[in-house]
């Protein structure tokens, strides 16, 4: 079934009387390559379990099924089970849940369907892309990658390196928890309907250990927050406004990290970040 093509999108539509909401910022990939770049990107093994989050009508789903040993999709919208009933109906390891996967509790999830070997892949809407990535990896979920689709800009944030200006506290939480690798870029036009930017696809590749070893993780992120939240400020400035953190401590903590006190925050490295921190902790 050629889910991806604007006249089977149509038929179903009107079949199903469905209307596509704003809110959840609904919009169908009608491009096979595309498609077929996403799916190769999330490198899926026949052992594999995928975790997909907001099928929409089953067409990265449809794909994925091919592939996986089992595949898991959580979608919010009730009025589209009915459809993903019809479109998957020939595939017996797919598996529709209908959840807000900002309220689910993803590791649970893995634990009650026995997933193994588990790979996260979504398209969601892009006000709601960094929510459920944070979550995912604040939340230590049991997966190895997450291969989403999001707006371009945010994109060039997450990927983004130091003394750039995408770079930035969501690009120091990703690149902490992930390694990052592009796998396709999405033009709007290959959309139904059309949004109102560019897409990008990302693999993010949970790491086993962290990108640096923290004494404090909330202490790090309370610091790189602080940086960001004031980028034109100096670090002797900015780090002040850490709760507990006062002048003598920055200028100790910054002189023993061999930091200079005037550089800003998106010039550190993640390691940097980490050995301020880690010199902050101890003077408090």
């Amino acid at each position: 079934m050629k889910l991806y093509e604007p006249s089977t999108i149509k038929k179903i539509r009107e079949e199903y009387g469905f209307k596509f909401s704003k809110s959840l910022g609904q919009n169908f990939l009608t491009d096979k390559n595309i498609i077929d770049e996403i799916v190769d990107g999330a490198g899926i093994e026949p052992e594999d379990t995928v975790l997909e989050i907001g099928p929409g009508i089953g067409v990265i789903t449809y794909e994925a099924a091919q592939l996986a040993k089992k595949v898991i999709a959580v979608e919010i919208d009730k009025s589209l089970l009915p459809i993903l009933a019809e479109t998957l109906s020939e595939y017996d390891n797919v598996k529709v849940i209908n959840e807000d996967i900002l309220k689910l509790d993803i590791n649970k999830l893995i634990e009650d369907e026995g997933m193994e070997n588990v790979k996260i892949m979504g398209n969601l809407p892009y006000y709601i892309t960094t929510p459920i990535i944070m979550k995912i990896l604040e939340e230590g979920v049991k997966a190895s990658s997450i291969t989403i689709m999001m707006q371009k800009e945010v994109a060039d944030r997450i990927k983004a390196g130091p003394g750039t200006k995408a770079y930035g506290a969501l690009s120091v939480a990703v690149q902490y928890y992930c390694t990052v690798d592009k796998v396709a870029s999405v033009p709007r036009s290959v959309f139904v309907p059309q949004p109102n930017v560019d897409s990008v696809v990302l693999r993010l590749n949970i790491r086993s250990e962290k990108a640096v070893k923290l004494d404090n993780e909330k202490l790090f992120f309370d610091c790189v927050k602080a940086g960001f939240g004031q980028r034109r400020k100096t670090l002797l400035n900015s780090l002040q406004k850490v709760n507990g953190v006062d002048k003598n401590i920055v200028m100790q903590s910054l002189a023993s990290a061999g930091i200079e006190e005037s550089r800003r925050a998106e010039t550190l490295t993640i390691e940097e970040f980490a050995l301020i921190a880690n010199e902050v902790n101890k003077r408090l």
